[in-house]
């Protein structure tokens, strides 16, 4: 029987991983050196998209070449703006001020690849946000959660408690969409619930 290619993780998130390995795959991790500017005009779904392949590439000469690779971008929209981490404290009290009492979009952008083979996809989703105090959000930036997290909020943590309802996928919020990264793993021999 013949040993199953590894799966590279082309990210230092702990929350992918995770997500990875929720579905059976503990995966190698090559943490992917890219630029994360935005394009000028680029749309957000089109960014994370690009930013998700750029992933795989950058990490494709270190891997072995049978390697799937595994490349996801995510990004916060509103009003046409992508909304990134917070800078510091005033940044992220205003991210979450702008975010209070409305829906936002989150976009993940996947890339799985081996060799010279790419595959990537786009996936939104809708974050209806309920209204917030300006005490909320000060005792929300104390918690320390909002410091590192697009949006300045992390869905899987105490930021749940901002989410009145979501339109989509859950998992593409945190991160990883993994209803669409197994379909993209098929493509590639790897059948996640195997007889």
């Amino acid at each position: 029987m013949s040993e199953e290619p590894p799966v590279v993780l082309a990210s230092a998130s702990p929350r992918r991983k995770d997500l990875l390995r929720q579905i059976g795959i503990e995966p190698q991790i090559r943490v992917a050196d890219v630029d994360e500017t935005p394009l000028p005009a680029e749309t957000p779904a089109a960014f994370v998209e690009r930013l998700a392949r750029d992933k795989v590439l950058a990490v494709s000469s270190a891997v072995a070449p049978d390697a799937i690779i595994i490349g996801a971008d995510t990004a916060i929209e509103l009003d046409g703006r992508i909304i990134g981490k917070p800078t510091d404290r005033e940044d992220a009290i205003a991210i979450l001020s702008q975010l209070s009492g409305r829906v936002h979009q989150v976009h993940t952008g996947v890339a799985v690849g081996r060799g010279a083979q790419r595959d990537t996809a786009v996936v939104s989703s809708k974050v209806h946000f309920r209204a917030l105090s300006q005490r909320e959000i000060e005792a929300y930036w104390r918690s320390g959660e909002p410091c590192d997290k697009a949006g300045a909020y992390a869905i899987q943590g105490l930021g749940a408690v901002f989410v009145e309802r979501i339109e989509g996928s859950y998992s593409a919020i945190m991160g990883l969409p993994l209803f669409t990264v197994s379909a993209l793993l098929a493509r590639y021999g790897v059948d996640l619930l195997q007889a």
